[in-house]
């Protein structure tokens, strides 16, 4: 009986330990997703922030040099 316990659990615990091994580097690869996605995240709200205060206070006209100009008429 006990030979057959330790034939189980010496079957079973390689299984647990590749389990666990592949827990831990799924739960880093999550957890560094998580911190780069909010590090851009932030980077973008500093930028839109920059952008924000640079942007002139009355943004309904645009500058002459905004608008397009006129395609050649196809033939």
């Amino acid at each position: 009986m006990d030979s057959t316990l330790i034939a189980i659990a010496l079957g079973v615990i390689p299984s647990i330990g590749v389990g666990l091994l592949f827990w831990f580097v799924m739960r880093t690869i999550i957890r560094a997703d998580r911190n780069e996605r909010a590090a851009i995240a932030e980077q973008e709200a500093a930028a839109a922030r920059a952008a924000e205060a640079d942007a002139p206070a009355d943004s309904s006209s645009a500058p002459a040099d905004s608008v397009e100009p006129e395609q050649p008429a196809a033939s």
